[in-house]
């Protein structure tokens, strides 16, 4: 949908998966997406990201501005939706950025590239594939993951299988878990698992971080970092995880 303003994707009449103020393309409209930037305090300096789904590319074009010293890899089951990545002021291929249409299940089995960060949002109109919500999938993501590597992964609360995301999240990165509730929405839950397994830094540190990602950046940390550290504290298991989260 398109209005003087901005622009939406939508894969059904339920819900918005993006949105672009057409005055700035490369800001964070939805909160969510701003939370999911969070992972920047755990991992300051990611030379290689890959991305789990394209939606209106908010994030791919955040980072390929932002993060400038990076490259990005956008994995896309749906060719549709790439196909409107100029209608999103998604930027071209080429040294920094590719786009790959494939089933990212498959994709991260088999290719042999490693990443700093991977960011998790792959949905489609009936919400999280099972074929990325199962432990299988996130024992791939770690799997692909240098030392140090971070995982920030876009999670619904009414979602049927949340629960067994966050027992296979748990499961592979055992204690080296952080659960936050996504800004301006009540319904995600974003989910940052780091493959160093060192302890949540604490807030003073998450602080440290977002000063000196202050100049940098386009959003605010301080909201990521307090998100993170009052999850920390929180009871998942309500929200539909499982005990052993």
């Amino acid at each position: 949908m398109e209005s003087d303003h901005l622009v939406s994707l939508h894969l059904d009449g339920r819900g918005v998966q993006s949105i672009m103020l057409r005055a700035a393309p490369d800001m964070l409209a939805l909160g969510y997406t701003r939370t999911m930037m969070g992972f920047l305090l755990l991992q300051p300096a990611p030379r290689h990201i890959c991305m789990i789904g394209l939606g209106g590319g908010s994030m791919v074009k955040y980072c390929c501005r932002y993060l400038p010293d990076a490259s990005i890899t956008v994995v896309e089951i749906n060719p549709q939706v790439i196909a409107l990545r100029d209608r999103f002021c998604i930027p071209p291929d080429d040294e920094r950025l590719s786009v790959v249409c494939a089933d990212a299940a498959q994709y991260l089995s088999i290719t042999t590239q490693t990443y700093d960060a991977l960011l998790l949002d792959g949905f489609n109109a009936d919400g999280a594939p099972p074929e990325l919500s199962d432990a299988a999938f996130y024992k791939a993501c770690h799997s692909r993951m240098n030392d140090g590597g971070v995982m920030a992964a876009n999670l619904l609360r009414e979602d049927p299988r949340l629960g067994g995301s966050l027992a296979g999240i748990r499961g592979t990165f055992g204690s080296s878990v952080a659960l936050a509730s996504a800004e301006d929405s009540t319904e995600n839950i974003i989910a940052f698992a780091w493959k160093n397994g060192a302890p949540l830094p604490s807030l003073e540190a998450l602080m440290t971080q977002v000063d000196q990602h202050a100049r940098q950046h386009g959003v605010d940390l301080v909201e990521a970092a307090i998100r993170i550290e009052i999850g920390a504290t929180c009871d998942w298991t309500r929200q539909g995880a499982t005990n052993s989260v």
